[in-house]
């Protein structure tokens, strides 16, 4: 049998919980695990692991959150059949797979899980510290070596993994996720305030997540000295040895190309119409009406993860500016319901 000791919905959710609430606890397997993830990949930071774990803690496993899924998927509350679902994950930011992980164990389906190797001790964490608090756990959430015996998968990866995903898992129902970047439109009028909150989309975990602003859309004739003024807050990102290497390889090469490009004390600002920018460059486009951005903005839709803004903009979803990194339990990557695929398979035998 697929699960032999089933936990009820309540009894899951009461267990992530638990987890929650031990993430804010001051714990030496905590402290390790934070240790042993910036060993392992300098990317890593203490302050992004933790506040990616912060993140979980408040966005994923606050009682008020996961008490509300059975009103979002009133299908929860049925008994379905159990599945065994391959969960290929990203890492790209600290335990950023274990949105999928989540999804499955709420679904009650069992995940075989497959990490990426730059971010294994995190995710093994987290599971452990699951199965410390009821070893049931351990029949929903499994590490494996090799992805086999599965129903359906979930993998994350680039373009070119994902061209491979989608090959190797062809016979399988599949949800495969390709490379997306966010972006950000201003219109001239934000404050210092917000300008500030923008460095956040764009700085946190130095760029690298898929929920990153690394391309932005400018009113005509915006001042960009301001804005570049304004993201000099963040120039200690350049105490960072790999941010500042891709910093100082990046612009020689623009140099070398004499490519036209403006910097401060943390970033490159260059205009070009690729939504995917190198470390530490940020892109720009100019716009000068709305139903021209818009548009823009449509066509690019399946390479874009979201948008960050102060405007109102009523024909595509938002989110305010300095909230790109912070997305809720029903933002899901891809924009693909991940918890609706997930009961549609438990519905069929």
């Amino acid at each position: 049998m697929l699960i032999n000791e089933k936990m009820s919905l309540a009894e899951r959710i009461d267990l992530l919980i638990r987890l929650g609430e031990y993430l804010q606890e001051d714990t030496e397997a905590y402290h390790a695990a934070v240790r042993l993830a910036g060993l392992h990949n300098g990317w890593f930071t203490k302050a992004n692991v933790k506040k990616a774990l912060s993140e979980i803690q408040t966005a994923f496993l606050e009682p008020s959150v996961l008490k509300t899924a059975p009103q979002h998927y009133p299908q929860l509350e049925a008994e379905l059949v159990p599945k065994s679902i391959g969960l290929v994950l990203a890492g790209n930011i600290p335990a950023v797979g274990f949105h999928d992980i989540l999804c499955v164990f709420l679904a009650g389906h069992k995940a075989l899980i497959k990490p990426s190797s730059k971010d294994k001790y995190l995710i093994h964490f987290l599971l452990q510290s699951l199965y410390n608090f009821d070893e049931r756990a351990k029949q929903y959430l499994e590490i494996v070596p090799v992805l086999k015996g599965m129903d359906a998968v979930i993998a994350t990866g680039s373009n070119n993994s994902a061209l491979y995903f989608e090959q190797y898992f062809s016979k399988y129902q599949h949800i495969i996720r390709k490379n997306r970047n966010a972006v950000a439109i201003l219109d001239g009028t934000e404050t210092d305030e917000e300008l500030s909150r923008l460095g956040k989309d764009i700085f946190n975990y130095f760029g690298l997540g898929c929920r990153s602003v690394s391309k932005l859309y400018l009113p005509q004739g915006y001042d960009r000295n301001r804005l570049m003024k304004a993201l000099d807050e963040f120039a200690d990102v350049m105490e960072h040895n790999k941010y500042k290497n891709n910093y100082d390889y990046n612009r020689s090469i623009y140099l070398l190309n004499q490519v036209p490009h403006l910097t401060n004390d943390c970033m490159m600002l260059l205009e070009n119409e690729q939504l995917v920018s190198r470390i530490a460059t940020l892109h720009y486009e100019y716009y000068t009406d709305e139903e021209t951005l818009k548009n823009k903005l449509l066509q690019q839709q399946e390479a874009t993860q979201c948008i960050s803004t102060k405007m109102n903009l009523p024909w595509i979803d938002t989110v305010d500016l300095g909230h790109t990194q912070s997305p809720s339990l029903w933002d899901y990557a891809d924009n693909v319901d991940t918890l609706d695929f997930l009961l549609n398979l438990a519905s069929k035998n």
